[in-house]
């Protein structure tokens, strides 16, 4: 019995030496402060841009690269930070011809990078936020998207301008044969339908973004600069 009692208080004490279970460090915390000397122009900036090149539903595909340059500088807490004339690049996303008869052109583009005067860049994917009267359509700001505008007046001028030449060859016609009337009806109804065929094999207007024309780029996340990336950045209009 005495020795059984040793051989239990043997264990018991082997088992209260158990190293405990390791513990997990703490995950580290992401840093999302940024330096303390280092500018940055938030995401959601407004920035004016000038096309540098023309593009259209007429001929552009998806993959084709616009080029632009900043029409405005941008300036934080005082300092210009993006000068005028810097450089942006885009992309073509999306290209949907006007159809017979029906349907918008649509383009839809997409911003990738800035470039300063000075050769800092930086890489984004931000949208297109306006463009200005002188590009035909309107903006779809939601998924950065140019619809082409309706032609529904040509098409209707289409329509009355052969409809009336056709009246006048068909009166003309029926002056010559001795049936002024009936020549006019046949004529109205020969110009009336070669108005319509000529409407139904013409598509409608193509949607495009004008050279020389401004559009806004609004930024999808900040972009974050040293004080020494910005230095010599000057503004590009009076650097060339």
């Amino acid at each position: 019995m005495q020795k059984t009692l040793v051989i239990f208080c043997f264990m018991g004490c082997l088992h209260g030496q158990q190293p405990a279970a390791p513990t997990s460090a703490p995950a580290l915390k992401e840093r999302t402060e940024i330096p303390a000397n280092s500018i940055q122009v938030d995401a959601g900036t407004h920035v004016l841009l000038s096309m540098i090149n023309s593009v259209s539903t007429k001929q552009a595909v998806v993959g084709d690269r616009i080029y632009l340059e900043t029409a405005f500088p941008v300036i934080v807490n005082g300092k210009m930070v993006v000068p005028r004339g810097s450089w942006v690049t885009g992309t073509v996303t999306e290209v949907r011809r006007p159809k017979r008869m029906s349907g918008h052109a649509e383009l839809a583009v997409r911003f990738d990078s800035l470039t300063l005067p000075n050769g800092t860049s930086r890489s984004f994917k931000s949208d297109l936020g306006a463009m200005d009267a002188a590009n035909p359509g309107t903006l779809d700001r939601e998924h950065s998207q140019i619809k082409g505008p309706s032609d529904k007046k040509g098409e209707a001028e289409t329509v009355l301008r052969t409809t009336a030449e056709g009246a006048a060859i068909g009166t003309a016609v029926g002056a010559a044969s001795g049936h002024i009337g009936g020549g006019s009806v046949i004529g109205l109804a020969t110009g009336a339908a070669g108005g319509l065929i000529a409407v139904l094999a013409s598509r409608g207007p193509d949607a495009m973004l004008q050279r020389g024309s401004t559009v806004e780029m609004i930024l999808d996340r900040p972009l974050v600069f040293d004080p020494a990336e910005l230095s010599g950045a000057g503004d590009g209009r009076t650097a060339r």
